[in-house]
């Protein structure tokens, strides 16, 4: 009887290491958070602006971004335990009927409406081409969690160091026109991919921009 492949073969992330996304091809990426614009609200004339400064910042680019806008369905249960915890310490039997009532009421009008809760993302590309063009030893030098090597050291935060660079230019572009961008830690990206590859999980919130 054949094998079947191993899920993990599949996806192309080696590890996480300090917010940084490490690949199998030794390639790294770094994941920003930020919210969003509602053009719907604005002048036609800051609507105009805001277009502009966005692709003046896009050809202010030497490297590739990528966009990523994740849809899910808003999970209501954390609000949900928290009235019924609630519930029992109020004294009041009215109350406590209304708090009841609340939570059924509240729990019918998601479940009807099917509310979708929007995160983005933002992902920015970091690769040192290698002149021997061995691209196992510079993962190796990315990977390896015991190592002790200055030299593969060097070789790590020298990338991320330039990764970062690329993140900060990204973050002050996008706060000229409104938006605010910060960069996701190691739990945070670990989170985010776990419920990108397990859309069945609901238990897990999603990362959370810091409040300014």
């Amino acid at each position: 009887m054949a094998k079947g492949t191993a899920t993990q073969e599949f996806v192309p992330i080696e590890r996480v290491r300090d917010g940084v996304v490490i690949l199998k091809s030794g390639e790294l990426r770094a994941i920003l958070i930020t919210n969003s614009l509602n053009l719907a609200l604005k002048s036609e004339d800051e609507q105009q602006a805001i277009l502009v400064q966005f692709q003046a910042f896009l050809n202010s680019l030497d490297f590739d971004i990528q966009f990523f806008i994740e849809s899910r369905r808003l999970n209501i249960k954390p609000y949900i335990d928290l009235l019924q915890v609630r519930s029992k310490e109020v004294k009041e039997d009215l109350l406590k009927i209304q708090i009841h009532e609340y939570i059924a009421f509240i729990t019918k009008f998601t479940e009807e409406s099917n509310i979708m809760t929007k995160h983005f993302f933002i992902t920015i590309p970091y690769f040192q081409s290698m002149n021997s063009g061995n691209n196992n030893s510079l993962l190796s030098s990315f990977t390896s969690s015991d190592s002790t090597s200055t030299e593969s050291q060097r070789m790590f935060e020298a990338s991320r160091i330039q990764l970062e660079q690329r993140v900060s230019t990204v973050v002050q572009g996008l706060s000229r026109f409104g938006l605010r961008a910060q960069k996701l830690g190691t739990e945070e990206v670990v989170e985010l991919f776990y419920k990108l590859f397990n859309p069945s999980e609901q238990n897990r919130t999603a990362p959370k921009m810091e409040q300014s």
